[in-house]
C-alpha cells in the first residue's frame, strides 16, 4: 500500500473517531458534558490564569503546548522498526488511547476547579497520592524542559558563521524572538485597547511569515549554544509569570496558525511528490536496539499518548475553558493534531527524506548511529522541508521555515512547563505550610533553576538532562497511565462506564512500566547508576501511586456491596 494512499485513510479515521467516538461516546455516554455548568474560566477568573477564551484561540494555544519537540522526535527514531509498527501506534493509539488520555484529563480538571491532576488524585485516592504525583510530575517536566532548552540550543548555536553545522538553523532565531514582541503588541491591544482580535492576528501572522522571509537572509551566528540556553531560561521565567493574555496566548495562537499553515504544506507537498516508502513495513531486530514490545510504546511517547498532555489539559487550558462542549474540539482534537505531525514525521523519515532502501539502512542502520536527538531533528525537517520544495518554495526557505515550527513549539512547551513546574511548586508549598513557594515569583525561580538543571549540570560528561534522557518516555507515559487511573477511579465513583479509560490505563501501565524494569536492568548492566537510582525512584513512587488506587477501589467495591443476612 503506497503511503498516500495510507494517508487518506488515516486522514478518514480522524474524521470518523472525533465525529462518533469524541463528540458521541465520550462527550455524552461517559463524561455527560453540558454548557449548563459553569467552568472554572468563570467562577474563578482573575485574567491571570483563569480566563474564559475563545475556543479557537484556547485550540491553538493547547495544541502549541502539547506540539512540542517529542512528536516529531520520537516517530522519527521509531521508524527503525519499521514504517507499519510506527505509524500504527501513531494513529490508533492517538484515537483509543492518547486523546481519550488529554480528553479526560481536561474533563476532571474542568470538573474539579481547574485542578492539576495531583490535587485531583488527593480527592480520588489519597493525599499521599498527591504528594507522589506532583514528584513525579515534578522531574518529568523539568527533564523533558531541560532536554528542550539544550536542544533549541544546540539549533540556534552557530559560533562560526562561516561553517555552520548541518544541524544547527541560526535563521531561525531572528523570527522565534520577534514571535514574543509580535504577540505582546498583540495581546496588550486586543486585552487593554478593546481591538478586534481577528483582523490582530491576521497582521501578527503575516508579520511572522515576514521575519520569518527576512531570518533566512540574516542568520546570526557567533553566539555560542549556552548563552541561547541562559536567555531561553530568561524568557521562560518571564512567560511564566506575565498573565497569560499579554504572551502565552497569543504567543501560541501564532504558533498554531504556523503550524496549521506548515502542516498544510507538508501535506500537499507530500500528495504532490506521491513518494515511494523506502524504509521497510517491519524491521524487527535492528542492530543495538531493545525489543519492538514494548519499547514502540515508549519511544513514540507524545506521538500517541503523554503524560505532559494531562498537566497542560489540567493546569492551563482547563483554566480557560469557556464552555463544556469546547473540550470535544481542544481535548480529543488537539490530539489528532499532534498525530498529524507525528504522522508527518513518519511520512518524512521513511519517504521523504530518502529516496531508496540503501539511502534509509544508511542512516537507520543501528539504534546507536540513528539515536541522537539533533539527528532526528536534522531527518525531520530535511523530509518535510522536501515535501514543501515540491510547491515550488526554494528548499533553504522551506527548512528555514520547518526549523522556526520546530523552534517556536519546542518553547511554546518550554514557557509552559515553566508555568506548570510554577504550579506545581505552589502546590508543594500549600502542602507544606511553606508560604513562600505559593508565591508565583519564588516557585517560577525555583522552577528556572531546576530546569536549568537538567540543562547544564553534568553526569558522566553530559547535560544531565540528555543523560537521564531514556527515562523520558517511561515516566512520562507512567504519569499518563496514572492521570487515566484517576479519571477511572472519578468514573467508578460516579457511576458512570469505565471501560473507555480503564483498558487503555491498563495497556499504558502494562507497556511502560515493563519497559521501565528492562531499562533499569540494562543501566545497572552498563554502570549507569544515576538512570538506574533515578528510574528506580520514579517506578517506586508510581508503585505506591498503584497501590493507594487498589486499596481505595477495595474499599469502594466493599461500601457498594451490600452486607449478606443470614436465615432466621
Amino acid at each position: 500500500m503506497s503511503p498516500m494512499v495510507v494517508t487518506i485513510l488515516v486522514l478518514g479515521f480522524y474524521l470518523i473517531f472525533f465525529h462518533f467516538y469524541a463528540k458521541g461516546v465520550l462527550a455524552k455516554r461517559v463524561f455527560g458534558l453540558s454548557d449548563r455548568q459553569p467552568t472554572p474560566a468563570h467562577t474563578l477568573r482573575d485574567d491571570v490564569d483563569y480566563l474564559p477564551s475563545n475556543k479557537f484561540v484556547l485550540f491553538g494555544h493547547h495544541f502549541a503546548s502539547i506540539a512540542g519537540l517529542a512528536p516529531m522526535l520520537g516517530p522519527a527514531i521509531a521508524v527503525i522498526w519499521g514504517w507499519v509498527p510506527a505509524l500504527c501506534w501513531v494513529v490508533f493509539g492517538t484515537l483509543l488511547v492518547g486523546a481519550v488520555h488529554d480528553f479526560s484529563a481536561l474533563v476532571l480538571s474542568v470538573r474539579h476547579q481547574g485542578q492539576s491532576v495531583g490535587t485531583i488524585a488527593r480527592d480520588m485516592i489519597s493525599s499521599r497520592a498527591r504528594v507522589l504525583f506532583l514528584l513525579i510530575i515534578f522531574f518529568l517536566v523539568a527533564l523533558a524542559m531541560g532536554v528542550f532548552v539544550l536542544v533549541i540550543s544546540g539549533l540556534f548555536a552557530a559560533p562560526d558563521g562561516a561553517h555552520i553545522p548541518a544541524t544547527a538553523h541560526p535563521e531561525a532565531v531572528f523570527p522565534t524572538y520577534s514571535l514574543m514582541l509580535i504577540a505582546m503588541v498583540i495581546g496588550y491591544l486586543v486585552h487593554k485597547r478593546n481591538l478586534p482580535l481577528w483582523p490582530m492576528i491576521g497582521v501578527g501572522f503575516v508579520a511572522m511569515l515576514g521575519c520569518t522571509w527576512w531570518g533566512l537572509g540574516m542568520p546570526i551566528t557567533g553566539v555560542s549554544a549556552s548563552s541561547w540556553s541562559w536567555s531561553l531560561l530568561i524568557y521562560a521565567y518571564i512567560a511564566s509569570v506575565l498573565p497569560v493574555w499579554l504572551l502565552l496566548q497569543p504567543r501560541d495562537f501564532l504558533n498554531s496558525l504556523l503550524l496549521y499553515l506548515a502542516l498544510f504544506a507538508m501535506l500537499i507537498g507530500f500528495f504532490v511528490l506521491d513518494p515511494q516508502w523506502s524504509a521497510p513495513a517491519i524491521n524487527p531486530h535492528p542492530v543495538g536496539a531493545p525489543p519492538m514490545l514494548p519499547f514502540l510504546f515508549i519511544v513514540i511517547a507524545c506521538g500517541a499518548v503523554s503524560g505532559f498532555h494531562g498537566l497542560v489539559a489540567s493546569g492551563t487550558t482547563a483554566k480557560q475553558i469557556d464552555k463544556e462542549s469546547d473540550i470535544p474540539l481542544i481535548g480529543y482534537g488537539g490530539m489528532i493534531g499532534e498525530s498529524l505531525l507525528a504522522l508527518l514525521a513518519v511520512l518524512a523519515t521513511t519517504a521523504g527524506a530518502f529516496t531508496n532502501r540503501a539511502q534509509w539502512e544508511a542512516f537507520y542502520g543501528s539504534w546507536d548511529q540513528a539515536v541522537g536527538l539533533h539527528q532526528k531533528l536534522g531527518i525531520f525537517i530535511q523530509g518535510n522541508a522536501n515535501f514543501i520544495h515540491q510547491l515550488g518554495v526554494p528548499y533553504d526557505f522551506a527548512a528555514a521555515f520547518i526549523s522556526v515550527v520546530v523552534v517556536g513549539f519546542a518553547m511554546t512547551s518550554v514557557d509552559t512547563g515553566a508555568r506548570l513546574l510554577r504550579f506545581n511548586l505552589e502546590e508543594m508549598g500549600a502542602i507544606l505550610g511553606v508560604k513562600l513557594l505559593e508565591n508565583r515569583y519564588v516557585a517560577t525561580l525555583l522552577a528556572i533553576i531546576s530546569i536549568g538543571f537538567f540543562a547544564f549540570f553534568k553526569v558522566n560528561g553530559k547535560p544531565a538532562g540528555l543523560f537521564l534522557w531514556t527515562l523520558f518516555g517511561t515516566t512520562n507515559q507512567i504519569l499518563a497511565g496514572l492521570t487515566l487511573l484517576t479519571v477511572t477511579i472519578w468514573l467508578y465513583r460516579n457511576k458512570k462506564p469505565y471501560l473507555y479509560t480503564m483498558l487503555p490505563m491498563l495497556l499504558v501501565l502494562g507497556a511502560t512500566i515493563s519497559g521501565m524494569v528492562m531499562g533499569i536492568i540494562k543501566a545497572i548492566h552498563h554502570d549507569q547508576m544515576a538512570v538506574a537510582i533515578t528510574g528506580g525512584v520514579v517506578f517506586a513512587l508510581a508503585a505506591w501511586v498503584l497501590v493507594e488506587a487498589v486499596l481505595v477501589v477495595r474499599d469502594l467495591k466493599r461500601v457498594s456491596t451490600p452486607p449478606e443476612h443470614g436465615g432466621g
